[in-house]
C-alpha cells in the first residue's frame, strides 16, 4: 500500500515561508498568509501547489502591511497584483492584528505546470517582488512573495517540465512551455549554436542566483529563443559576426557578466582633499572665471568651504554660466528675478473659487503644504512655527508647479530644495539652481518609475562585478533588486547623511566627475561598507531592510566618497572591464553602421559632445523643447 502511495504521489520540491498576498483592502491593510509552496507530481502530473501553515497542524501570525496615505478601504472584487510604495516609507512588518481576509484554507491552490499559462514578476510592492501565477484559463493566482527565498531552488524544480519564455509585449511576463529536459537538450546540440553542450549551460542558468531571481529573466530567456531559433533567422552564424563587434544580448559572453565576474585588480588608495576657500584668483578682471575645469575638480575633492557655497552652487546647478562677466550676471539675474516673479504671481492670483476648480493645481497645493511642514523641522531655518523659511520653501515649490506644469510636485522635491534654499538664502536663486538640480534627477519623479527601475539595475550591474558574493547573499534573501536603495539613488541620499554633510556629498555630484553615474558608485561603497554585517549575520528580506534603513546619520560621508572613488579607479583600470559595467560608467556608447548619413551625423555630435566636455563649465543640456507653460486658469 505504501508503495502504491508513493507512486501515486511524489515531493519533487517545498519550501516554507512563502506568503501568499490576499488584497483583502478592508481597515486599509493587505494581508499576506505564511504558507509552504510544493512542486509535486501526482499519479505522473507535475503541479505547482501552495497550503496554509494552519493545513500543516502548524499556524502561524499573517503578515499585514499598511497602505499608502490616501487609499481607500473599500473592498475590491478584482485582484490586484501589488500597487507602488510610498517611496519615503517601506512598512514593517506587524503581526497579530487582526484582518479582514477569508480563512486561511481557502486560499489553498494546486495548478498542474501543464495548466500553468505565464508567470509575471509584479510590479514593486512594499519593497518586495511578487510573483503572479496565471493558468491557462486567464485566471491570475495571488501573488506569492518567498519571504526566505527560494526561488532559486523553485525554479530549479520547474525547469525539469517547463520553460519560461519572455512575452515581446511585456518585459516582466514570461510564458510557460511545457517540456522535458533531454529534448531540450537536444534542441542545443542540434541547432550547434553554443561551443559546450546545452545541459550544462542551463544547469549553469540555473544555479546563477542572479539569473534565476527575476531582475535576471529576460537574460535567460533571450538565450532559450536564440537556441532555438531556426538557423536562417539568426541572420547568420557567430562565425560569420565581426569580432571587432562588442557581444549582442543573444550570445552567451553577456551572461559572463552576471555569473563569473571579473578579476578586477587591487583597489587604489585614494586621499581627499582641503574645501575650495579660495575664489576670487580664479577670476579674471571681469568677472570670468579663468578655470572651471580646476574649479570642479577641486570641488570633487574637497568640497566647498561655507562662505562660497551660495556663490558656487550657482555655478554648479546652471543659474550663472560659468563664462559669464560679473555684469552679465548682473543682468541674468535681474531676468530671473522678474521672471520667477511672473510665474509666482500665476499661482498668487488664483482665487479660492478658481481652485476648486483646478483639482490638479489644488492637489499640488496639498502635497506641498504637507511636505513641507515635515521636511528638515530640526534645522534652526525651517524650525517653529510660522517660520520663514517654511513660507519660502512652499512658495518655491509652488512656483516650480508653474514652471514645470507636467510633472508638478512629487513628494521628495521638497527634500530636495531645503539645503539649496538654505545655503542661498534667497528665494529666486534657490529656484532657480532648484530647476538646474532637477535636470539632473527630474526623472526619478516621473510616474512610470522607469528612471529609477534603470537606476536600480544599473546599481546591480556594478556590485555584480564588484561582489557577486554580496550578489549572492542578497539574492538568496529575495534582496538581489535592491529596492532598500530606492530611496537613496530618488533624493540622493538626502536622508542618510547629516544637513552638513549633505551639502558636501551633492556639491560632489554637481561637478558631474569622474562619471554621470558616480551616484551609483556611493551607493556601492555603502553596500560594500556593510557587507560583512550583512553576510556574516543570520539576516532575512526584513533584518536586511531594517539594518539598511538604521544606517541613516551613521555614515562617514568623506569615507563614502573616498569608497566611491575608489571603486571607479579599480574598474575603470580592469583590461577586461564587462560591456555593460563601462556603459554604465559612461566609458563606451556603441558606434554607428559606418557610411550612413545617421552615423555621419552621430560621428559629428560626438566630437563636438567631446568638444564641449574639454570646455569648462560644460553640462548636458536639458530636454529638448521649451518649458511648459502655466494651465489655463478657469
Amino acid at each position: 500500500m505504501g508503495l502504491t502511495h508513493l507512486w501515486f504521489f511524489q515531493l519533487i520540491f517545498e519550501k516554507e515561508g512563502v506568503y501568499l498576498h490576499t488584497n483583502a483592502k478592508k481597515m486599509l491593510q493587505d494581508t499576506t498568509l505564511p504558507g509552504f509552496i510544493r512542486v509535486v507530481e501526482r499519479a505522473g502530473v507535475p503541479a505547482l501547489e501552495w497550503s496554509p501553515l494552519e493545513d500543516e497542524g502548524r499556524s502561524a501570525p499573517a503578515v499585514l502591511y499598511s497602505k499608502k496615505d490616501g487609499e481607500e478601504g473599500e473592498d475590491d472584487t478584482k485582484f490586484d497584483p501589488g500597487y507602488e510604495p510610498d517611496w519615503a516609507v517601506i512598512s514593517t512588518v506587524k503581526k497579530d492584528q487582526q484582518a479582514a481576509v477569508k480563512d486561511s484554507g481557502q486560499w489553498s491552490f494546486s495548478l498542474p505546470l501543464s495548466e500553468l499559462y505565464s508567470l509575471r514578476r509584479a510590479r514593486f510592492s512594499l519593497g518586495r517582488n511578487f510573483l503572479v501565477l496565471t493558468s491557462r484559463g486567464g485566471h491570475p493566482l495571488p501573488p506569492l512573495h518567498f519571504h526566505r527565498g527560494g526561488t532559486r531552488e523553485l525554479l530549479r524544480a520547474l525547469q525539469r517540465y517547463i520553460i519560461l519564455d519572455q512575452s515581446p509585449m511585456d518585459g516582466r511576463l514570461f510564458l510557460a512551455y511545457p517540456h522535458d529536459s533531454g529534448a531540450l537538450s537536444q534542441s542545443f546540440d542540434k541547432l550547434q549554436l553554443m561551443d559546450d553542450g546545452g545541459s550544462d549551460l542551463v544547469s549553469r542558468f540555473i544555479q546563477d542566483p542572479y539569473a534565476t531571481t527575476f531582475g535576471g529573466f529576460s537574460k535567460v530567456t533571450n538565450f532559450f529563443k536564440a537556441a532555438l531559433r531556426p538557423p536562417d533567422s539568426t541572420g547568420g552564424s557567430r562565425a560569420c559576426r565581426d569580432p571587432g563587434l562588442p557581444p549582442q544580448a543573444d550570445d552567451e559572453p553577456g551572461f559572463e557578466l552576471i555569473t563569473c565576474g571579473v578579476e578586477l585588480g587591487p583597489r587604489p588608495d585614494v586621499c581627499r582633499g582641503p574645501p575650495l576657500d579660495r575664489w576670487e584668483e580664479f577670476l579674471d578682471p571681469e568677472g570670468r572665471v579663468k578655470n572651471p575645469e580646476r574649479i570642479r575638480d577641486l570641488v570633487f575633492r574637497g568640497g566647498i568651504a561655507p562662505p562660497l557655497r551660495k556663490e558656487l552652487w550657482k555655478f554648479l546647478l546652471g543659474f550663472y554660466p560659468w563664462n559669464s562677466t560679473a555684469k552679465e550676471r548682473e543682468d541674468i539675474l535681474r531676468s530671473k528675478t522678474d521672471e520667477y516673479f511672473r510665474m509666482k504671481v500665476q499661482w498668487k492670483s488664483v482665487s479660492e473659487e478658481q481652485e476648486m476648480r483646478n483639482s490638479l493645481l489644488r492637489g499640488y497645493r496639498s502635497l506641498i503644504e504637507r511636505d513641507v511642514s515635515r521636511t528638515d523641522r530640526h534645522n534652526t531655518f525651517f524650525s517653529g512655527n510660522d517660520n520663514p523659511g517654511l513660507t519660502l520653501l512652499h512658495d518655491v515649490l509652488m512656483t516650480y508647479c508653474m514652471y514645470n506644469f507636467d510633472l508638478g510636485y512629487v513628494q521628495g522635491m521638497s527634500d530636495l530644495l531645503a539645503p539649496v534654499l538654505f545655503v542661498t538664502q534667497n528665494e529666486v536663486e534657490s529656484f532657480w539652481c532648484l530647476t538646474g538640480f532637477m535636470e539632473l534627477v527630474h526623472q526619478n519623479f516621473e510616474e512610470s518609475q522607469e528612471a529609477m527601475k534603470q537606476q536600480l539595475l544599473q546599481l546591480s550591474i556594478l556590485l555584480r562585478a564588484l561582489d557577486p558574493e554580496l550578489c549572492d547573499f542578497l539574492d538568496s534573501q529575495d534582496s538581489g533588486s535592491l529596492c532598500f536603495c530606492f530611496r537613496w539613488l530618488l533624493i540622493w541620499f538626502k536622508r542618510e547623511f547629516s544637513f552638513e554633510d549633505i551639502l558636501l556629498l551633492w556639491e560632489v555630484l554637481w561637478t558631474r566627475l569622474p562619471c554621470e553615474n558616480f551616484h551609483l558608485l556611493i551607493a556601492c561603497s555603502i553596500l560594500e561598507s556593510q557587507r560583512g554585517e550583512l553576510i556574516g549575520s543570520d539576516h532575512d528580506f526584513n533584518t536586511i531592510l531594517k539594518h539598511i534603513n538604521e544606517l541613516t546619520m551613521k555614515l562617514d560621508v568623506e569615507e563614502v566618497l573616498q569608497g566611491a572613488e575608489a571603486i571607479y579607479l579599480q574598474l575603470t583600470r580592469c583590461q577586461d572591464l564587462p560591456l555593460k559595467v563601462q556603459q554604465v560608467l559612461g566609458l563606451y556608447s556603441p558606434p554607428s553602421p559606418e557610411g550612413s548619413p545617421e552615423s555621419q551625423t552621430g560621428e559629428t555630435d560626438h566630437v563636438l559632445d567631446q568638444s564641449r566636455r574639454s570646455v569648462a563649465g560644460f553640462r548636458p543640456p536639458p530636454p529638448p523643447g521649451p518649458p511648459p507653460g502655466p494651465p489655463d486658469l478657469p
